[in-house]
């Protein structure tokens, strides 16, 4: 008798960053939802394919009960993240940087604006840059007028904080 062969599952453990906005947090919510709609069809599949027969060569049933893992294990992560996510709420107070404040920064005559939120909202190219990346670190608690220096790969950029909003 042939014993059935998985393939290990490729996880890729980051660090958990719970910061995020209540639009993100509500988006999550419907997914987790949708998920949950989706698992009893993904079960009952199985089922059905389970009557089938030789799990070992029912290819199927394989993919289906591929489909419901990968259901279950997204299921665990929204409900963990949920659970431990920490909501960015505007701050009024404008004397430092913090998180889910827009700065505007001025480098090589150049002035640009980023919001600073959690990881999973981080986008640069709409100017949205984690509170955990290079810049988004160098500008936590800093004042406007203040100059950092933030060291990157092969140089280092100096920005001074002209706004925060």
């Amino acid at each position: 008798m042939r014993v059935p062969f998985r393939k290990a599952e490729k996880s890729v453990k980051s660090t958990f960053d719970p910061f995020i906005t209540k639009a993100k947090f509500d988006e999550l919510k419907i997914k987790l939802e949708k998920l949950k709609k989706a698992q009893p069809a993904a079960i009952e599949e199985v089922q059905r394919l389970a009557q089938m027969g030789d799990f070992s060569e029912n290819a199927a049933y394989q993919m289906a009960k591929g489909r419901l893992r990968n259901i279950n294990q997204q299921i665990l992560e929204l409900e963990n993240q949920l659970a431990h996510s920490e909501l960015i709420t505007p701050d009024s107070d404008t004397s430092c940087v913090r998180v889910g404040h827009k700065v505007t920064v001025e480098s090589n005559a150049q002035q640009r604006t980023y919001q600073i939120l959690g990881s999973a909202e981080s986008n640069p190219t709409l100017n949205i840059i984690s509170q955990n990346s290079p810049l988004g670190k160098a500008l936590l608690g800093k004042k406007i007028g203040d100059v950092i220096i933030v060291q990157l790969a092969n140089k280092s950029v100096e920005y001074k904080i002209i706004k925060i909003e």
